[in-house]
C-alpha cells in the first residue's frame, strides 16, 4: 500500500513536471520576457521588415512562446483536423494561428495574443488532468479497509486464505482488533465491533450470535466466529466502493452544458470567419487581402479568451477568498454548484457532534453524591478500552480533582454489557441497565440524591420517602429519548448512581442551521445512529427532518430522494461510510481536519477546520460568483457581438477587437472578478 500511495503521490504531482507542462513554462517565461520588451518600447527595436512589416525583438519572443508552448495545442488542433473533429483544440489552434498569420499579412501585431491564448489554455488543460489523477487515489483508503486475507474454519483446522477466496458460507474467525473481511452473521462468541467506517455510528455495537457484520468493520474485544453471506466482491465495503467509482465517472451538468454549447459554437465560428474572408472576394470582387484581414479580425474577436477567462478569474477570486477563510474548494464547478443548493443533508457523527463521547449527566442515588459515582466508575472503568470508558476517565481528569488511587483488583470486562472490578476489596460493577437487572437490582424503585430539576420532577413517593424514582419508566427512557448512552455504577450490593454518555454537540450547529434555513435552503439530517439519538440530536439543533439508522447505500438513496423532490443538494459528512453520498450529491462537503482522506478526496469542498459556521460564507460566496461569472460571460459575449457586427462593415479593426473586445474584456472581467476577494467570513 505504502508503495501504490507514492506511485499515486508521483503521479498527481508528476502532471506539473510533465512534457506539457515543462513547454508551458518556457513558453510562459518567453513571453514574460516579450512583454517586458513591448511595454518598454525604447528597448523594443525593429529587427528586421518582411511583407511591408516590421518585426521586433518582442515578435521574435512571443512567436517562440507560441512554437514552445502551443506546440501541443497546434498538434492536437492537426489532429482534430484530420479526424474532422471541429472541437475546443481546433478552435484555439485557428485562433493561435490566425494571430500569426494577421501579424504577418495583415500588418497588426498580434502574436502577444496568439501568445497568451497559448499558455492560459495549456494551463487550464494541466488543471483538468491534475484533478482527473487526484481523484484516482480516492479509493485507496476504502480498499485498504477490508484485510488482504483472513482464517476460515475448514472442519476442526483453522485455515489463513485470501479474502478474495472466502465463500458463502465459510466460517471465518476475527479475533480482538482484527478487521471482519466480509459480510455475515455471528455464529459463535460476542463482542463489541467498531461499525464507525460503515454507518458511522460513534459507539461500538454490541454482537451476539445471529447479529449481522459488515466488511470493514473492526472487532473491539471479543472472539468472533461468523458465517460468511456475502464474497468480497459483494461485501458492503465494494458496495461503497463501487458507489463512488460510479459516481466520479458521471459528468455534471455544467460540463455536459458547455460540451453541448461547444459542439454548436466551434464549427459556427469557424464558418463565419471563413465566409467573410472568403465569399465577399467572391461574389463581390472585393480586395483579397481586405476581406482576409476581415475574416482574421473576426476569428480573433471570436476568439473566445474574455468569455474563456471570465469564469476561470471569478473562479480563481472566489476560491482563494475561500481559501483564505479556511475552505477548501476542489473547482469551480463545486463553487458553482453550491450557489444552486437548494437541501443540505448532514451527517450526524464528526459532523453536526465531535464524534467526542462526554459525560452529560451524573446521577447519584442511594445517598451518594456526583463524585462519589463519578470516582467509582472512573475506578471500574480505568482499565477498559472501550469508548464509553475513556470518556468517563477523561471526565474525571478534565473536570475533578479526584485521587487515582483506586486500589483496582481483578478486573474483568463483561462482554457487551459492561465491566466488573474490584475496588479496595469491594466489588463493583458499571454497565448497561439489563446487566443491572441480570445481577438482580430493583430498578423500578430507588431513591435519588440528586440536585437536577428534571430528576426531582420525576420523582414521586413509592414509599415513606419522596425522593423515589422508577428508572425503567422515568430516567432511563427519559435520558435515551435525549441520546445518550446510559452506564449504572453499582457496589455489589446497592445502586449507587446514573452516568449519561453522549456525542458532544457542536457549539455552532444549531446557529448554522438556523441560518441557513433563513436563506430558504432546507437542512437534514442523514445518520446511521439509532432513532432515539437522532430524535434528540435533530431537535437540539433545529433540524425538522431526519433520517436515523442509514446505511452507506440508504444514504445515497435518501440523497436521490432529496434532489428529486426539491433539487441540487449538497451532502456535509466526515467519514467514509459518507463518502458514497458525498460523491453522488451535486455539492460533496468534507469536515477537513477530522475528515477521512476518503472523504475529503471524493467531496468537492472541504472545511479546514471543521467549522460548521464557515457554510453560510461559502452559501454567500457561491452566490456571489454565480453572479459575478454571469455577469462577466453576457458582458463579454455582448461586447464581443456588438463588435462583431462591425466588423462585415468594416467598422472595427484587429487593433480595436484586440484592445476592446480581447484585452479590454479581459481586464473588464478580471476587475470584476476581484470584488469576490473582499467577501469576508462572518
Amino acid at each position: 500500500n505504502e508503495t501504490t500511495e507514492e506511485d499515486q503521490k508521483e503521479e498527481v504531482s508528476g502532471v506539473w513536471t510533465g512534457p506539457r507542462a515543462l513547454k508551458n513554462w518556457i513558453g510562459g517565461g518567453l513571453l514574460a520576457l516579450g512583454l517586458l520588451f513591448h511595454f518598454f518600447t525604447r528597448f523594443n527595436s525593429v529587427l528586421g521588415t518582411a511583407l511591408g512589416n516590421s518585426f521586433f525583438i518582442s515578435d521574435v519572443f512571443f512567436l517562440a512562446s507560441i512554437a514552445i508552448g502551443g506546440n501541443v495545442i497546434l498538434f492536437n488542433g492537426y489532429r482534430a483536423l484530420k479526424n474532422r473533429k471541429l472541437n475546443i483544440n481546433l478552435l484555439m489552434t485557428t485562433a493561435i494561428i490566425g494571430s500569426v498569420l494577421a501579424t504577418v499579412f495583415g500588418g497588426e501585431h498580434i502574436f502577444l495574443e496568439g501568445a497568451i491564448l497559448a499558455f492560459l489554455f495549456n494551463f487550464a488543460e494541466l488543471l483538468e488532468d491534475y484533478s482527473i489523477k487526484k481523484v484516482k487515489g480516492s479509493l485507496q483508503e476504502l480498499k485498504d479497509l477490508s484485510p488482504d486475507t483472513t482464517t476460515v474454519k475448514r472442519g476442526e483446522t483453522e485455515v489463513e486464505i485470501p479474502v478474495s477466496e472466502v465463500e458463502v458460507g465459510d466460517t471465518v474467525v476475527v479475533r480482538p482488533g482484527g478487521r471482519v473481511p466480509v459480510d455475515g452473521k455471528v455464529k459463535e462468541g460476542s463482542s463489541s465491533v467498531n461499525e464507525a467506517p460503515i454507518t458511522g455510528e460513534s459507539i461500538p455495537v454490541d454482537k451476539f450470535r445471529g447479529d449481522e457484520v459488515y466488511a470493514g468493520t473492526i472487532n473491539e474485544q471479543g472472539y468472533l466466529e461468523m458465517e460468511a453471506t456475502s464474497e468480497s466482491s459483494e461485501s458492503t465495503i465494494s458496495k461503497i466502493i463501487n458507489m463512488v467509482e460510479s459516481a466520479e465517472r458521471k459528468k455534471t451538468k455544467h460540463e455536459k452544458f458547455v460540451e453541448k454549447f461547444s459542439s454548436y459554437y466551434t464549427p459556427t465560428v469557424v464558418i463565419i470567419a471563413i465566409t467573410i474572408g472568403a465569399l465577399p472576394p467572391l461574389l463581390l470582387g472585393g480586395f483579397w487581402a481586405s476581406w482576409f484581414v476581415r475574416g482574421i479580425t473576426m476569428l480573433v474577436l471570436a476568439c473566445p479568451c474574455a468569455f474563456v477567462i471570465s469564469t476561470p478569474v471569478s473562479v480563481v477570486s472566489g476560491i482563494t477568498n475561500a481559501a483564505k477563510n479556511g475552505v477548501l474548494i476542489e473547482s469551480g464547478t463545486s463553487l458553482e454548484a453550491m450557489g444552486e443548493v437548494k437541501v443540505m443533508a448532514f451527517d450526524k457523527t464528526g459532523t453536526l457532534t465531535r464524534e467526542k463521547l462526554t459525560v452529560t449527566d451524573v446521577i447519584p442515588l442511594n445517598g451518594r453524591s456526583e463524585e462519589d459515582v463519578i470516582t467509582c466508575a472512573c475506578g471500574v472503568e480505568e482499565r477498559s478500552e472501550h469508548p464509553i470508558a475513556e470518556a468517563i476517565v477523561r471526565h474525571v481528569q478534565e473536570e475533578h480533582d479526584i485521587s487515582h488511587d483506586h486500589g483496582i483488583e481483578e478486573f474483568e470486562e463483561i462482554s457487551g454489557k459492561g465491566v466488573k472490578a474490584s475496588l479496595k476489596g469491594k466489588e463493583h460493577y458499571a454497565g448497561k441497565p439489563s446487566l443491572m437487572e441480570e445481577l438482580g437490582f430493583d430498578l423500578e424503585h430507588v431513591h435519588h440524591s440528586s440536585d437536577s430539576k428534571k430528576v426531582m420532577q420525576e420523582a414521586t413517593r413509592m414509599c415513606t420517602k419522596e425522593n423515589c424514582l422508577n428508572l425503567i419508566d422515568g430516567t432511563i427512557p427519559r435520558l435515551q429519548s435525549e441520546g445518550k448512552t446510559v452506564i449504572l455504577v453499582t457496589s455489589e450490593d446497592e445502586l449507587e448512581g446514573i452516568i449519561a454518555i453522549a456525542d458532544e454537540v457542536r457549539p455552532e450547529a444549531k446557529r448554522v442551521i438556523e441560518t441557513l434555513n433563513s436563506y430558504g435552503i432546507r437542512t437534514v439530517m442523514l445518520t446511521g445512529d439509532n432513532e432515539n439519538t437522532a430524535k434528540a440530536i435533530a431537535e437540539r439543533i433545529g433540524i425538522k427532518d431526519y433520517r436515523a439508522e442509514l446505511m452507506p447505500d440508504e444514504k445515497v438513496e435518501a440523497i436521490g430522494q432529496l434532489s428529486g423532490e426539491y433539487g441540487n443538494t449538497a451532502m456535509v459528512g466526515d467519514g467514509i461510510n459518507d463518502a458514497p453520498a458525498l460523491a453522488v450529491a451535486d455539492v460533496g462537503i468534507a469536515m477537513g481536519a477530522a475528515g477521512t482522506d476518503t472523504a475529503l478526496e471524493t467531496a468537492d469542498i472541504a472545511l479546514m477546520q471543521d467549522d460548521l459556521s464557515k457554510l453560510p460564507y461559502l452559501q454567500n460566496l457561491s452566490v456571489r460568483t454565480k453572479t459575478v461569472i454571469r455577469e462577466n460571460i453576457f458582458t463579454s459575449l455582448g461586447i464581443k457581438a456588438a463588435l462583431a457586427i462591425g466588423v462585415p462593415l468594416g467598422y472595427v479593426t484587429i487593433t480595436l477587437a484586440v484592445l476592446a473586445g480581447d484585452a479590454g474584456m479581459t481586464l473588464g472581467v478580471t476587475g470584476n472578478a476581484m470584488r469576490l476577494s473582499k467577501i469576508k467570513s462572518k
